[in-house]
């Protein structure tokens, strides 16, 4: 058997590794600095918390803050009553989602048509895209969910869910609509062109090829997209649907106390943070294999 000899030294047989003296003092090293950096940062962050806490509870109009905004009786009220809201939320981030992601996926196929026979849909879509893009979501809301109904339009419905649901929709798959164009441009030519060198047509070499690689690097900023859509689900209260907000806001107008508004932001927040997190690893996962080579 070849005996070869490690940085230290060492004789290795090949059967077992042993770590070098080096490697194992290297590694110690970054052990202790990462505990030294950990407690750096408990009592960086400690000494923050502290001296933010003795400025606000020290402050002249503390104590009618506490009583308006953090109020235990109303907190407990309010409570429940958000968390029926909040169902609707979630099932309106759920539909409309699949909405947004479905609708926007279309546009950007048709904004990347290749042809002057496209022309007009190209045109279409980019139109689309550039209107709601530039509209505010809640002037979008506003038209939709109390202008649709006073047009009285047979067959047409009048629940503000649905409406309110709608202009989520239209607004977000804009977004999103940007998001997949953006990937599906930066697949190299090189891909299609191997796709139809093999006898791929245009149709099979986007399904099978390009969407894949497009949609699998788009994936971070997609997911972006619906934590936003997440917090705006909030809005679609103006026409009047008792959701989180809504349900704060009818305590609200009767005890006239904010208390409700901050239980369904920190309930928001809850929901949020949750996605956000999800969203921070695969970013951080799609880099590592990136750098390792392993996206294409």
């Amino acid at each position: 058997m070849t005996l070869t000899k490690d940085e230290a030294g060492q004789e290795d047989t090949g059967d077992s590794y042993t770590p070098s003296r080096r490697r194992i003092e290297r590694e110690r090293l970054q052990r202790t600095r990462g505990r030294r950096a950990t407690a750096i940062a408990a009592v960086s962050t400690l000494v923050t918390a502290v001296v933010l806490y003795l400025v606000v509870v020290n402050a002249p109009g503390w104590p009618r803050t506490k009583e308006t905004f953090f109020s235990g009786q109303y907190a407990r009220e309010a409570f429940p009553k958000v968390l029926e809201g909040l169902w609707l939320n979630v099932r309106l981030l759920l539909v409309c989602g699949v909405a947004v992601l479905v609708l926007g996926m279309l546009i950007a196929i048709s904004r990347t048509l290749r042809g002057p026979v496209f022309f007009p849909l190209r045109f279409l879509a980019a139109a689309y895209t550039d209107f709601f893009r530039g509209l505010p979501l809640i002037i979008n809301l506003m038209i939709v969910v109390l202008g649709v109904p006073a047009l009285r339009l047979q067959g047409v419905t009048v629940d503000p869910v649905l409406l309110g649901g709608t202009a989520l929709t239209l607004t977000y798959s804009a977004y999103v609509a940007e998001v997949f164009r953006a990937g599906i441009e930066s697949v190299h030519p090189s891909q299609r062109a191997a796709a139809r060198s093999l006898g791929l047509s245009n149709r099979q070499a986007l399904r099978y090829v390009v969407l894949p690689q497009a949609v699998r690097r788009q994936v971070p900023p997609l997911l972006n997209d619906l934590v936003s859509l997440q917090k705006d689900t909030g809005l679609v209260s103006i026409g009047g649907a008792i959701d989180a907000v809504r349900a704060a806001d009818i305590i609200v107008g009767r005890s006239l106390n904010y208390t409700p508004y901050i239980v369904a932001g920190l309930v928001f927040v809850a929901l949020t943070i949750p996605m956000t997190r999800f969203t921070d690893w695969v970013t951080a996962r799609m880099d590592r294999r990136r750098a390792q080579g392993g996206i294409a």
